[in-house]
C-alpha cells in the first residue's frame, strides 16, 4: 500500500473522478437553476414544491427525507413559499404538534404548469444520452455512493 504524502495527493487515481463528480454537479445544478429563474423558484422552493405536488401535504421530516434540501434549510424555504401563497402550514389532526405543509390553490397551479414543463427542460439535455448509457451512470453513481 503507498503511503499518502503531500507530494502525491493530488495524484491518486481517484482525485479525477471527484473532479468529474463536482463539475457535473456544477454544471447540472446551473442548468436547473437556469430553468427554474423564468418561474421565480430557486431550486430548494422547486423541490419541495415537486415533492408536494399530487400529495395531501407532508410532514416537514417527510419533506426533508424526499428533497435534497437540509433540515436547517427546510423552514426557511418554506417560510419563503409561504410568503408567495404557494404552500401553507395545516396542523395536523391526529398530532396537534405535527405539522403538514400542503400546496395551496396559487401552488398547486404552479406545480401543474411548471413541474412537466421543467422535466422537459431537463429530459432534453439527457435525450443526447442512450437509455443503455443512463443506466450504466446510474448503476455506477450506485456503486459509488455505496462505498461511503
Amino acid at each position: 500500500m503507498t503511503t499518502i504524502t503531500v507530494d502525491n495527493a493530488s495524484k491518486q487515481s481517484f482525485m479525477a473522478l471527484v473532479r468529474e463528480l463536482v463539475w457535473t454537479y456544477q454544471a447540472f445544478s446551473r442548468l436547473d437553476s437556469d430553468g427554474l429563474r423564468q418561474y421565480r423558484l430557486t431550486q430548494p422552493q422547486a423541490d419541495v414544491i415537486f415533492t408536494l405536488g399530487n400529495t395531501d401535504g407532508l410532514t416537514f421530516r417527510e419533506i426533508g427525507e424526499l428533497t435534497l434540501i437540509t433540515k436547517g434549510t427546510l423552514t426557511g424555504v418554506v417560510d419563503r413559499l409561504e410568503k408567495k401563497s404557494l404552500v401553507k402550514r395545516r396542523q395536523g389532526n391526529e398530532d396537534r404538534r405535527c405539522t403538514r405543509v400542503v400546496l395551496t390553490k396559487k401552488g398547486n397551479r404552479l406545480f401543474r404548469d411548471v413541474f412537466p414543463k421543467h422535466i422537459a427542460y431537463l429530459k432534453s439535455h439527457f435525450d443526447q444520452l442512450s437509455n443503455n448509457e443512463i443506466l450504466t451512470i446510474q448503476r455506477a453513481l450506485k456503486k459509488l455512493r455505496q462505498v461511503f
